[in-house]
């Protein structure tokens, strides 16, 4: 166990949750006889359902049958803390852009920084949690511009 006074970031919300499934053409169909949306994006094997400054990613399984892409988005305050304490408790790591690791369970988790994504809270309930002053980058400010939904 590490020591009580090390750094930790703060978790800030769920930006995604990526789920497999038979068939991307049926898990539309499925999704969309219950609920009204928009696709932010799709590809032959995954699409990517809007929610707002979050979304729902829909994959098909690799070879195999792994649910490999299975995971959520964890939007954090300071994801190089994250980093340093998942290479602290030497925690599995996996190949790839972002940084993404495996919980002793084998759950996937995708660690994403709050000022990189368009996932947004407001600034009431950010001085809540303790996470006042919060910023944005510009691509992170584009992206909810681009839908209507930058801060005032």
């Amino acid at each position: 166990m590490s020591e009580p006074d090390s750094p930790r970031a703060r978790p800030v919300g769920i930006n995604h949750v990526a789920i497999e499934v038979g068939s991307v053409d049926e898990a539309l169909e499925f999704y969309g006889e219950i609920f009204e949306f928009d696709l932010r994006g799709r590809s032959e094997s995954m699409a990517f359902v809007d929610m707002g400054d979050q979304f729902l990613a829909l994959s098909e399984p690799s070879v195999g049958g792994s649910d490999d892409h299975a995971h959520f988005g964890l939007v954090v305050d300071d994801r190089d803390v994250v980093e340093d304490r998942l290479d602290d408790i030497e925690a599995e790591r996996l190949p790839g852009s972002g940084l993404d690791f495996r919980d002793p369970w084998g759950n996937r988790v995708q660690v994403v920084a709050y000022e990189d994504v368009q996932f947004t809270k407001a600034d009431h309930v950010l001085a809540g949690m303790g996470l006042s002053g919060l910023e944005k980058t510009d691509d992170a400010l584009a992206e909810l511009d681009e839908k209507g939904m930058a801060p005032d």
